[in-house]
């Protein structure tokens, strides 16, 4: 399952480790996503939303 908010669309972010000695590896930046049941088209569903989705509300969380 991909990694990516159902609201924005945000995705990972990829990037290097780099050591201290300077030994480069590939890494990725996960979004911090969260299961949540939001109204969506006026029925309530489960997405998955990052949290600054939540934090700014842009969805509307179902009771």
């Amino acid at each position: 399952m991909a990694k990516v908010c159902d609201v924005c669309g945000r995705g990972p972010m990829f990037g290097n480790k780099v050591s201290h000695a300077h030994n480069i590896t590939k890494r990725r930046w996960n979004v911090n996503l969260q299961p949540v049941r939001a109204i969506v088209k006026g029925a309530p569903k489960r997405i998955r939303a990052c949290t600054s989705c939540i934090k700014n509300g842009k969805i509307q969380k179902a009771a």
